[in-house]
């Protein structure tokens, strides 16, 4: 598959205005083509080489997905589909993805393969459930059921994103806060209390302490911390054993460990029920679950699954054995095997565990707001406290 090239181009439109610029096509004509479209008669065209990958956003994937099911529900033919959304105005590098992908049909391959081509915007899944529908002559309703899952998804990510803003924001506005009185007010009460000539209480000396060493080591520890949030960064990209333990000591954690584990539970239910809907079979089902989690985990555990069951294991006993899957989801799994419903089942799990990701959002945000107010007021009333104790004492004294 060839790349797209980059083209510097001069023209003028229909009122004679003179314009220079830059466009991205697959040749020459194509570009010239698109430039003709926007009213621009092209005067000189010269290749610069060529363009760098283009990407889409998952929300841009998402509304490509629900259009396309639009116009096929509409009756219209795949490649005059595509080349309709790719003349949309669009952000991103996505009109580019979908030109290409409607270049790759004409030429005779296949739509799912013609996606699989960029990898980094539509996922196995996507591209399996694709296939699917093509060859069920299904396609509009696999599209659309995509387009509803990618939207529930994004929704539980925001909803997730809110729950978790919140809470880190006022922490981070508590330290803020903090740190000004350190630096900014206490020094100010030192210099009132050098001149008392007494004993101060232990608070007082503590914060006194504790605003000379914010004072002085505070840049550093900031620069310090920098360079040891990049070092974190770098390994867990690099190093996938790190990234396995970040996962599974997220799971461990109270509140945040069930609410991900619904989550992945939710979505790794939702992608097989899916599959299994569409007529894949059970033991071809899992090469498309690869990533479907977003836990590593729960690919693991998928990978595992697979094995297991090109073993002659049932799915449940290879669900049992992986450790991370509850006995509520396991069970039903079981009872569904047996009565040869595992596909609506899958997709009932999977409702559940929506229903549970939204409850314990709900909770966790809840349980935010008097830990944020503790966490807000206490070092800021402590501060204060901690000043106004000597000048308590002394007039106890007085």
């Amino acid at each position: 598959m060839g790349g797209d090239l980059r083209f510097a181009w001069r023209g003028v439109d229909a009122n004679g205005a003179r314009k220079r610029g830059r466009t991205i096509g697959a040749d020459a004509a194509s570009a010239r083509a698109a430039l003709r479209r926007e009213g621009w008669t092209v005067l000189e065209l010269d290749a610069l080489g060529d363009a760098p990958p283009p990407k889409a956003s998952g929300a841009d994937v998402t509304l490509f997905t629900r259009q396309l099911a639009g116009l096929l529900r509409a009756g219209l033919p795949l490649a005059p589909s595509l080349e309709l959304i790719a003349q949309t105005p669009m952000r991103g590098g996505l009109p580019r993805i979908v030109r290409s992908v409607a270049r790759d049909i004409t030429q005779g391959v296949p739509f799912s393969d013609a996606l699989a081509r960029h990898p980094a915007c539509f996922g196995p899944l996507y591209c399996q459930l694709v296939s699917v529908g093509e060859l069920a002559g299904a396609l509009p309703t696999v599209l659309a059921r995509l387009a509803d899952d990618r939207e529930r998804a994004a929704a539980q990510r925001a909803k997730l994103k809110g729950a978790l803003t919140y809470p880190v924001m006022v922490l981070l506005l508590s330290l803020s806060i903090t740190a000004g009185l350190l630096v900014g007010v206490v020094p100010t009460f030192k210099t009132i209390f050098d001149g008392f000539g007494a004993a101060l209480p232990a608070p007082t000396r503590f914060v006194l302490a504790l605003s000379d060493g914010v004072a002085r080591w505070s840049v550093p520890f900031a620069i310090a911390g920098f360079v040891a949030g990049a070092a974190c960064a770098r390994v867990l990209r690099r190093s996938p054993p790190a990234r396995d333990a970040v996962d599974r000591a997220l799971l461990r954690l109270p509140l945040v460990g069930p609410l991900l584990r619904s989550l992945a539970v939710a979505r790794w239910s939702r992608a097989l029920g899916t599959l299994l809907a569409a007529g894949t079979p059970l033991s071809d089902a899992f090469g498309s679950l690869a990533n479907a989690t977003g836990n590593r985990i729960f690919d693991h555990a998928t990978v595992d699954i697979a094995a297991r069951l090109h073993r002659g294991e049932r799915l449940a006993a290879a669900m049992r054995a992986q450790g991370c899957f509850p006995p509520e989801v396991v069970q039903p799994v079981a009872v569904a095997e047996e009565s040869g419903s595992l596909d609506s089942m899958l997709m009932d799990l999977a409702t559940l565990g929506d229903r549970q990701v939204d409850d314990r959002i709900g909770t966790f945000a809840s349980l935010c707001e008097p830990v944020v107010i503790v966490v807000l007021g206490a070092p800021v009333g402590g501060l204060v406290i901690a000043m106004y104790l000597p000048i308590i004492q002394l007039g106890n004294v007085v």
